[in-house]
């Protein structure tokens, strides 16, 4: 018997406003920690896939118009596997100093979701969980670790991302 959850995977996406740009020496460790903690990521167990450029990261990809803000989206087995990545080793030491190198912000910056095996979330379906997770909180279409729900009859649904409900500090 198969089961139904495999029919799944669990989408993630994590936006985040820089203090400074990029290039900048603020920033020079997370920049510098980008590629290895993406290796790491990339060799998780239950690592599915993650958006990247030509730069082998996401930094460069615009959400919602807003060059301040830069975002990290993977798609995971489960949330088991993605917590056991995402609070060990050198994932867990860039989450400590976070406050260093992004803004703190008051609106969800982070959600998950459930997308049939095989979907490659966009950036519109990532800009639509968040805006949906901000509006309504943790719901089936667009939830967090510490409330999540079960696979069974996710759909991805891609919205129009309404002008003015991006990020605003």
């Amino acid at each position: 018997m198969t089961d139904p959850a495999a029919a799944y995977e669990l989408a993630e996406v994590n936006i985040a406003r820089l203090k400074a740009p990029l290039d900048s020496p603020q920033l020079k460790d997370f920049v510098d920690s980008l590629d290895p903690v993406n290796a790491d990521a990339d060799a998780a167990d239950g690592f599915v896939w993650r958006l990247q450029s030509d730069t082998g990261n996401a930094t460069d990809v615009s959400v919602f118009g807003d060059s301040w803000l830069i975002l990290n989206m993977s798609v995971w087995r489960d949330t088991d596997s993605l917590t056991a990545y995402m609070y060990q080793g050198r994932h867990r030491e860039m989450l400590a100093r976070r406050r260093e190198w992004f803004e703190r912000v008051e609106e969800a910056m982070v959600t998950l979701w459930w997308v049939p095996a095989g979907h490659r979330p966009t950036v519109a379906e990532a800009e639509s969980r968040l805006l949906h997770i901000r509006t309504h909180g943790p719901t089936p279409y667009a939830f967090t670790l510490r409330t999540s729900f079960p696979p069974q009859g996710a759909t991805p649904l891609i919205g129009e991302v309404p002008q003015g409900l991006g990020c605003a500090l």
